[in-house]
């Protein structure tokens, strides 16, 4: 359900006025007059509720825009502040309630609470719910109360924790830093520490909702929160569900108050679309435990429209209302949610014979399934949108997953450490049928294990599991990122005696304690340990380590688990022999700048905007992790110096001197173009192993977008932009794509065709050998004329044509391009016409270009772009003139957000190319039409751009 606009909560919060015959009365805290003070500002400014102590001091003035310029060191006097949040009188509390409590969504992240001046307790992890029973202050107050929660300094507090002799201590060298130390003896969003493509506010203050509840002894209870699991009957989370058995809907309420005796509970099934009542029936085995009441129901007969993933079915959704009445049939508590009927199983058990029959490589499965069908799971992983959660709006995140959604991306991997998402978002991915893989707030560090640490995060995990198991869109449970892959890998190396040790602390939180918090509370999502795994050898679940990791235990020849692959040699960048083979690659990339109209948001002096200013460099924190340097000045080249090379051993050398603001524009353009370039090698690498022995059944690059205006792996800019990434990811994520793949030391070429699709595809390939004036060449350089038919099983791939260029009747390398253009019939997925309706048949293209020599090389012809635009029709016309304009890329200015329906393609001589634009955000009126620039690679170096 969704959560009501800030202005309705803050009304509504304003009229419960306790009266007489109320039975519970939630007061929101929003309502209140709020103020911040802090030694360190030594003076109170006006603050809200949910808020953020940057955000505060920025409404008034205080300090300027956080992400300004240097302002990630320049604002640091703050994180190393106390800060207190004061409330005015808290007026209208009734005194005829038996029980007065305080309920915190989120404090972010070691605070001390008083009401009525009197303390009520400490908090300390930021993504826990908190509840505690004021009655006893409130009736001693004697006036209307007021509440001070004190935020203390995150850095200064775990620096204390680390100096104290009792605290664990680690291997040297293994924990990872970035600007901040000792972020493992929090429970706050690692990444407020630094990480190397955000900064390091580390935000303090109240980022979630808060409310006062006062409830009257067994009449009504407040549900703080609700566990809703819906699966088929006798599903297991490790095994994969039978798709005959009937529906089971488990609810759960977790409540403050007192429930009376004999209660009993009943859900609704509503279609949210049609209204009908699909299910109205009782919850059987009602049990209790300590704040919280569950009951179950199998929907025998009931048969609900299916959820489905974006691209493979429609996203119904459902509400279901959970009731629960006392033995006179009075409410006592109703909850809806909405949710909707799906099964999602991560598939880690062993290759079954039939696989191998069908050559499939032995080892273990590492794929997704859902309904009962493999897919491949195509995304990217999606960090925190911004540093400071309470600017994070609805507005913003919709617009954000419309273009995960026009990227023909189905799945992100929510990365830890950031922060467990709001359910708004969650709804948002329901509504458009984006799976989230989510996981435990924990990354790339070791972690205490004693028992109050765990005793923590046991309550972290089993609140934010029941909190979104009801999203159909949640995919996975993961028990943090990097941590098999990487720090027992550190370990290791750095203390190999001490490794069998740190593997059993490793099991002990994230098998031992993690796994079945997990199993009790949900049946429906799957669990890995670690984001990149090799997976498990056998699941106990009465073993004291119910899931017996596979860690090194492989066979030569077998493929297990999930990758990820980050390598800066940019030597190798499109050797595709260097990239990993493996079931599923959850994490891969390179970073690079973004565009300039971003840099301008940020950077306040216009002598900044040069690749190497200081300010540029500073920005960008892709630096050796592990330590700070003297007053926070890093090694700020080797991000650049990896960057640069990039584009120097591939690209024409971005040469404006006449126009330094347009050098720097082309830098930033260059070093995109690497990037887009490696992801769509790996990405097309990755879907060819859907059909090769690897069985690759996934690829999730790094990352979605950027937190902050600076060099990342974002494939879209803070504020809206697409890079060249996005673009290119969207068009190699088509559901049926033609690839070429070169071994540019023996001269082989391969081009094969990678199908998504469910069922076969059948088609054609025209390939087309050009020179770079757009002329043909002569016999199409040894090629066939006419085009080559394919046919591709479900979701798989085939190769082709092979040939090799060494002896193909081709001029120079240098001054030739192949056109690759795929044209297919197949069938969506979950088609609504039947088999043989040819209504069911949909058309798919997809176009592809090869140069023989990378681009840097190429004897470019000066295409003369020309761009057109056609009012009428809403859409901008781009032609060649010249000679073939190699990625052709329009650009936006300023003032409007959203994304051309094509970019970064090729343009030949004689060819128009006809491309909309679709605004999700205009301050200009329509204006900005006038400002659409084009260029080429050709511009990379003559400054030639393009305008309407």
């Amino acid at each position: 359900m969704r959560a009501l606009p800030t202005t309705a909560i803050t009304l509504l919060g304003a009229s419960l006025l306790p009266s007489a015959t109320e039975a519970q009365y939630v007061r929101d805290l929003s309502a209140e007059d709020w103020t911040l003070s802090s030694a360190a500002l030594n003076r109170t400014v006006p603050a809200r509720f949910p808020s953020q102590v940057h955000m505060d001091l920025l409404r008034e003035g205080i300090i300027d825009e956080p992400y300004n310029d240097l302002n990630d060191f320049n604002l640091r006097w703050i994180a190393d502040a106390n800060w207190t949040y004061t409330s005015g009188k808290i007026e209208g509390l009734g005194d005829d309630y038996d029980s007065t409590w305080l309920v915190f969504d989120g404090l972010d992240t070691f605070t001390s609470i008083s009401f009525c001046g009197q303390f009520v307790a400490a908090t300390n992890n930021q993504f826990r719910q908190y509840m505690f029973d004021v009655s006893f202050i409130l009736e001693g107050c004697g006036e209307s109360p007021t509440l001070s929660i004190e935020f203390g300094s995150a850095p200064k507090i775990v620096d204390a924790i680390a100096q104290d002799p009792n605290s664990p201590t680690w291997p040297e060298g293994v924990q990872i830093t970035y600007e901040y130390p000792n972020r493992w003896f929090m429970r706050k969003e690692q990444s407020d520490f630094g990480w190397d493509w955000g900064p390091a506010f580390a935000p303090a203050g109240p980022w979630k909702p808060g409310y006062v509840v006062q409830l009257k002894q067994a009449e009504r209870v407040y549900v703080r929160n609700t566990d809703l699991d819906i699966y088929r009957q006798g599903q297991i989370n490790y095994l994969p569900p039978d798709q005959s058995q009937p529906w089971v809907v488990n609810a759960s309420l977790d409540y403050l108050g007192t429930l009376p005796e004999n209660v009993s509970m009943a859900i609704e099934v509503k279609d949210i679309q049609t209204g009908e009542i699909l299910a109205s029936q009782p919850l059987t085995n009602v049990t209790f435990a300590e704040g919280s009441v569950t009951g179950i129901t199998v929907l025998d007969g009931v048969e609900p429209k299916l959820w489905w993933p974006q691209g493979l079915g429609e996203q119904n959704l459902y509400n279901v209302t959970i009731a629960v009445t006392d033995g006179g049939n009075r409410s006592i508590a109703e909850v809806t949610k909405r949710t909707g009927f799906r099964t999602i199983f991560l598939n880690q058990r062993n290759i079954t014979d039939a696989q191998l029959a069908q050559g499939i490589a032995p080892g273990a499965n590492w794929h997704f399934e859902v309904n009962g069908h493999e897919f491949y799971a195509k995304g990217s992983n999606l960090i925190p949108p911004d540093s400071f959660w309470t600017r994070v709006t609805e507005k913003t995140m919709t617009r954000l997953f419309d273009a995960v959604v026009a990227g023909n991306q189905n799945m992100l991997r929510v990365w830890s450490s950031g922060a467990y998402l709001h359910d708004y978002i969650y709804d948002l991915a329901d509504e458009k049928g984006i799976l989230l893989w989510s996981e435990f707030q924990f990354s790339d560090a070791l972690y205490p294990t004693d028992e109050a640490f765990l005793e923590n995060v046991a309550a972290e995990v089993v609140y934010n599991v029941r909190r979104v198991n009801h999203h159909p869109s949640l995919a996975l449970w993961a028990g943090g990122n990097e941590i098999e892959a990487l720090m027992l890998v550190l370990v290791e190396a750095a203390d190999p005696e001490a490794y069998p040790f740190y593997v059993g602390e490793y099991e002990k939180m994230y098998v031992s304690l993690f796994l079945p918090l997990v199993y009790e509370n949900t049946r429906s999502i799957s669990y890995s340990p670690s984001s990149t795994t090799n997976g498990y050898l056998d699941i106990d679940l009465s073993a004291a380590v119910p899931m017996a990791e596979r860690y090194d235990n492989t066979t030569e020849g077998e493929y297990y688990g999930d990758t990820d692959h980050y390598n800066y040699d940019t030597s190798v960048a499109f050797d595709y022999g260097s990239y990993p083979v493996g079931r599923f690659a959850n994490e891969f990339g390179f970073h690079s700048m973004p565009s300039l109209q971003t840099w301008q948001q940020a950077l306040t002096d216009p002598d900044d905007l040069a690749f190497n200013s200081s300010v540029v460099m500073l920005r960008n924190h892709h630096y050796p992790a592990g330590g700070l340097m003297t007053d926070n000045f890093h090694n700020t080249s080797l991000g650049m110096g990896e960057m640069t090379q990039g584009v120097l051993s591939y690209y024409p050398t971005p040469d404006i001197p006449s126009d330094p603001l347009a050098n720097f524009s082309a830098w930033c353009h260059a070093t995109q173009l690497f990037q887009a370039d490696m992801y769509k090698s790996q990405i097309q690498f990755y879907r060819r192993g859907s059909g090769l022995p690897e069985r690759q059944l996934g690829s999730l690059y790094w990352q979605l977008e950027d937190i902050w205006q600076a060099p990342s792996w974002a494939g879209i800019e803070y504020g809206g932009r697409w890079k060249v990434l996005h673009y290119v990811a969207r068009d190699i994520y088509k559901p049926v794509i033609v690839s070429p793949f070169w071994n540019y030391t023996t001269g082989a070429l391969d081009i094969y065709v990678t199908s998504d699709l469910w069922t076969p595809v059948t088609g054609t390939v025209t390939l087309t050998w050009r020179d770079l004036a757009g002329r043909p060449v002569a016999s199409n350089g040894g090629l066939p004329a006419a085009p080559l038919p394919f046919h591709v099983g479900a979701l798989n791939t085939t190769r082709l044509y092979r040939m090799n260029l060494k002896q193909q009747p081709l001029p120079r390398h240098e001054d030739v391009i192949l056109t690759l253009e795929l044209s297919a019939t197949g069938r969506l997925p979950n088609a609504a016409a039947a088999a043989d309706d040819d209504q069911a048949e949909t058309t798919f293209t997809h176009e592809q270009w090869f140069t023989p020599a990378f681009p840097k090389d190429l004897s470019l012809v000066d295409p003369r772009v020309r761009l057109t635009y056609d009012a009428e029709r809403e859409k901008f016309v781009v032609e060649a003139a010249g000679g073939v304009a190699l990625y052709t890329w329009l650009e936006h200015p300023e003032g409007v957000v959203g994304y051309f329906e094509e970019n970064a393609f090729v343009l030949v001589p004689g060819q128009k190319k006809v491309v909309g634009f679709v605004v999700q955000e205009d301050e200009t009126e329509g204006e900005w039409v006038k400002d659409v620039t084009v260029k080429s690679l050709w511009d990379l170096n003559e400054g030639g751009k393009r305008r309407v």
